[in-house]
């Protein structure tokens, strides 16, 4: 027959160790998902990054498709 102990971290009857274990569980299971999402978007700004220096040096040499847009203001923007 199995008992009914669930004291997986053996902390007895110290309830405030084991208030302390379950946060500090807490906190490294949220930094652990922290880590997961940086490392993602680190390692998608790496693909992007690997895959750009694939591109042929024609590409990085055209000229900007758009070389004014960011000196627009309202008024030239309306009268387009």
């Amino acid at each position: 027959m199995m008992s009914d102990n669930d004291d997986y971290l053996r902390t007895g009857a110290n309830r405030n160790f084991r208030l302390s274990a379950d946060v500090l569980g807490l906190m490294l299971k949220g930094a652990s998902y922290a880590a997961v999402f940086c490392l993602v978007i680190w390692l998608s700004i790496t693909a992007i990054y690997w895959v750009g220096g694939l591109l042929p040096d024609e590409s990085r040499e055209t000229e900007d498709p758009t070389p004014f847009s960011f000196i627009l203001n309202d008024h030239e923007i309306k009268q387009v």
